[in-house]
């Protein structure tokens, strides 16, 4: 009788829960089902000096209008994957960015955070490592996905930084699999495994935790980088 080939360890295959279009409350920031009503707050924050840069990596913006800023809001509400979320910064009470989960396969338990836009108000905050937590923590522990997705281009120092502050490991490059605003891209796959997922949690919920900010609203210890990744605020999906 032939020997049996190789196969992967067996596993709870029961599908994993869609995400609900819900809201999300942390202690710096509120993830709100992105809406219409958002779009006036987040064309704001477009604005923002330094704004521009920003939209380099994405397959859209930046939009030349309210207007314009409004019809994709309403085109992306409604739209079950991805499915977005606006973050509301508690210090400000404005809608900075939005954030998504997407790619989303409940039968292989596997979703992706992704097509991440914080405005220049946003990046570099506590509130904006506490929206990605807040989501990332939603998929691997309300829902019970068992990998976590992180994927930008190439070329993205700073998303491919975010990934490995946040503790996703490299997987490869995909080349040439897209073609973005008329530019060929490359894709850096990163991820997160159920196994991996709780060092990962402490570690963020560690940085986050108010005894580690001081009065001047700096965190007193850094959130490292993870070990086993080779490399802060946008990824593409």
């Amino acid at each position: 009788m032939p020997d049996s080939p190789p196969l992967g360890p067996e596993v709870d295959p029961t599908p994993r829960p869609l995400p609900a279009r819900t809201p999300h409350e942390g202690v710096s920031v509120t993830l709100e089902p992105l809406h219409t009503r958002h779009a006036a707050e987040l064309w704001e924050a477009s604005r923002a000096p330094g704004a521009e840069p920003g939209w380099a990596y994405l397959g859209y913006g930046p939009f030349p209008d309210e207007g314009a800023m409004r019809r994709h809001v309403a085109a992306f509400a409604a739209q079950h994957d991805p499915m977005a979320w606006a973050v509301r910064q508690k210090a400000t009470g404005t809608a900075d960015g939005w954030l998504t989960l997407m790619e989303i396969f409940p039968a292989d338990a596997a979703i992706e955070l992704g097509h991440i836009w914080f405005s220049p108000r946003l990046q570099r905050t506590r509130a904006a490592t506490e929206a990605m937590f807040l989501l990332m923590r939603h998929a691997m522990d309300d829902l019970g996905y068992r990998r976590l997705v992180w994927k930008c281009h190439a070329l993205n120092a700073p998303s491919r930084a975010a990934a490995a502050r946040l503790g996703f490991r490299y997987e490869g490059t995909l080349r040439a699999i897209k073609v973005i605003k008329g530019r060929l891209r490359d894709t850096a796959q990163f991820s997160i495994l159920a196994e991996e997922w709780p060092a990962r949690r402490e570690a963020v919920a560690a940085w986050l935790d108010e005894v580690n900010w001081g009065p001047d609203g700096r965190p007193l210890a850094p959130l490292a980088r993870a070990a086993h990744s080779p490399l802060p605020w946008v990824a593409e999906g």
